[in-house]
């Protein structure tokens, strides 16, 4: 049985949620896939966490084991036989060394850049406290939450279910759209109780994200993580 190509601890993943109309999506939805609705409504997310001991087919690479990663996501799903595949599809994925963007590229098509990155982490007393930076010239963007409690599960069918479980990626190839699983147990999750996002948009993004992720979000919070499993591409769409 082969090796899964990569493996990782995902920790503390600090997931800001946000109603996006679907037409700005629509252009970046990969070939045999469609967008994914929660109770009539698709969703952009901002997700930061941290990458800990990484392992590509089983080895450790010395320097890249452990990192933060900062992405903008959206959700498809795609139908295989008799099941659907319900996936995510990044428009931007950050990391703080160029070797993982080369990589991430080279075998996922994945739209990774590295930029110089830090984090702050805090969790004691019954309170959780995420932060992740990434630099662009000479200012600092941020993502950060702050919650409280012991982290709960997801309840069935509901909107905090819809943006954890989804366990298939998609990407646009040269050759066409790849698809790869990505497997996990059930997350559980803090609500977020404050959260902060100051980042230039248009420039990151596009600027037909801009007024998406102005809005108020529709959710926040932080999901405990957990070990990982990134399967090899299985297919190519076409």
């Amino acid at each position: 049985m082969l090796k899964p190509f990569l493996t990782a601890n995902w920790r503390y993943l600090a997931m800001l949620n946000f109603v996006a109309d679907p037409k700005i999506l629509q252009p970046l939805v990969p070939s045999e896939t469609e967008l994914d609705f929660h109770e009539g409504q698709t969703f952009l997310s901002v997700v930061g966490f941290l990458f800990l001991d990484t392992r590509v087919v089983g080895l450790p690479i010395p320097l890249h084991r452990d990192f933060e990663e900062v992405n903008l996501r959206f959700y498809v799903r795609r139908k295989s036989g008799d099941e659907w595949r319900r996936g995510v599809v990044f428009v931007r994925e950050l990391v703080p060394r160029p070797a993982i963007a080369i990589v991430a590229r080279t075998f996922y098509g994945e739209p990774y850049s590295a930029l110089p990155m830090r984090h702050s982490l805090e969790h004691k007393d019954g309170r959780v406290f995420a932060e992740y930076q990434w630099r662009r010239g000479r200012r600092w963007e941020t993502l950060a939450m702050t919650a409280t409690g012991e982290p709960q599960g997801a309840a069935q069918g509901s909107h905090e279910e819809f943006i954890t479980e989804h366990y298939w990626g998609y990407t646009a190839r040269r050759s066409g759209n790849s698809e790869y699983r990505v497997e996990h147990p059930r997350w559980r999750l803090w609500t977020a109780q404050t959260t902060k996002f100051e980042a230039d948009v248009a420039t990151l993004y596009g600027p037909q994200f801009v007024e998406a992720l102005a809005a108020r979000p529709a959710s926040a919070f932080i999901a405990e993580g957990s070990h990982v499993e990134v399967q090899r591409r299985t297919r190519e769409l076409e």
